[in-house]
């Protein structure tokens, strides 16, 4: 499950930042790696809550750094 999460959150970062897939790895940091700025990281999670259908409020959104940490809310709060 988790693996198929992944899949789809790098498909949203991919869409949204326009980046190789190569790029997105589970440790991979939204700003630092893959060079989102604060409205790509609106974006994304926009992307993300759209893609699974899940709230992602603001709290939670200063919370997701890295790619590994928007699976990990996902996992949790999807389903």
């Amino acid at each position: 499950m988790a693996d198929d999460i992944f899949e789809r959150v790098k498909n949203v970062v991919v869409e949204q930042l326009t980046v190789d897939p190569a790029e997105v790895q589970m440790d991979s940091s939204l700003q630092d790696d893959l060079q989102a700025d604060s409205l790509d990281l609106v974006e994304l999670m926009i992307g993300m809550e759209e893609e699974f259908d899940v709230k992602i409020d603001d709290e939670a959104a200063q919370g997701i750094k890295t790619v590994r940490d928007a699976v990990e809310f996902i996992s949790k709060n999807v389903g």
